[in-house]
């Protein structure tokens, strides 16, 4: 990346509080609170099966659930079961979908650096079986949301 004319001087400005990245961060500033939106991006909805998929203390999920709920990426959901008292699921919000190239990223990322070419998943188009990617590109491309995407166990992964 390069930087317009006025702003090579680095020491000159100063974005401060201003920096998206800096607030992305303080937002999922913890390894639960992003394992939860990786988790409610893979369907995850009720707050045990979170506690059990993250492998993490209840409280660290109500912690991370209340924090993401406040930001507007999760929003409760009342359901009952029949003989059961209500309860909350957890659903992402469009501000949480919102996260997706973000996820799909850091998840490219590590398939290609920390996974010995042998990555656990592909992420694939829904119907076609095309692979997902994320690109940086300065031409107008399609969007994909999480719905449109499935999940498959590579086979150098799978368990016998």
């Amino acid at each position: 990346m390069e930087f317009e004319e006025r702003l090579r001087d680095r020491d000159a400005w100063s974005i401060g509080d201003g920096c998206s990245a800096e607030r992305v961060l303080d937002l999922l500033s913890t390894k639960t609170v992003f394992l939860v939106v990786r988790e409610c991006f893979y369907g995850t909805t009720r707050f045990e099966d979170f506690v059990s998929r993250i492998g993490t203390s209840a409280p660290a999920v109500s912690r991370a659930l209340k924090q993401l709920e406040a930001a507007g990426i999760v929003a409760r959901v009342p359901y009952r079961e029949p003989g059961h008292r209500a309860r909350d699921e957890y659903r992402l919000t469009a501000v949480g979908e919102d996260l997706l190239p973000v996820f799909m990223s850091l998840m490219q990322w590590g398939d290609k650096h920390l996974q010995d070419g042998r990555p656990p998943f592909s992420f694939v188009e829904n119907g076609t079986g095309r692979q997902v990617s994320v690109r940086v590109t300065a031409q107008p491309a399609p969007e994909s949301t999480s719905g449109d995407i499935q999940i498959r166990l590579n086979p150098a992964r799978r368990r016998t």
